[in-house]
């Protein structure tokens, strides 16, 4: 399986932007999936997680803002980010579990999750 990000960029405080993240190498996506970020100095973060029946789980700083969801016809994994801050700049990578199993592993569990993508960069200016 392989990641690929997009849909980040330089966007102003209090945008919407929306992240994609298409996979490749599968017929359908059967694992969960999740986005992660990392911001510059940091380690990388838990943002969001959605498992195969589509139960989503998000981390407590982007729960009222982020929404995650998945189209698995495209094989697409989305990141919907509303009211957009100054500290969510940040790398953001699309992951996806190591295993093909039900439900997602914890947040902060990142090296459950063995397929990364190269990232997409956003970038909030105040």
């Amino acid at each position: 399986m392989q990641l690929v990000e997009s849909g980040g960029g330089s966007v102003p405080a209090g945008g919407s932007p929306r992240l994609r993240c298409f996979a490749s190498g599968v017929s359908v996506i059967s694992r969960c999936m999740g986005l992660f970020r990392q911001a510059p100095g940091k380690e990388r973060e838990g943002v969001a997680t959605i498992d195969t029946n589509n139960h989503a789980s998000y981390a407590d700083p982007v729960k009222d803002r982020f929404t995650i969801s998945e189209d698995n016809a495209k094989k697409t994994l989305y990141l919907q980010i509303d009211n957009l801050k100054v500290e969510d700049t940040a790398m953001y990578y699309c992951g996806a579990d190591s295993f093909a199993r039900p439900g997602c592993p914890d947040l902060s569990l990142r090296t459950a999750f063995g397929y990364w993508g190269q990232g997409t960069q956003v970038t909030v200016s105040s």
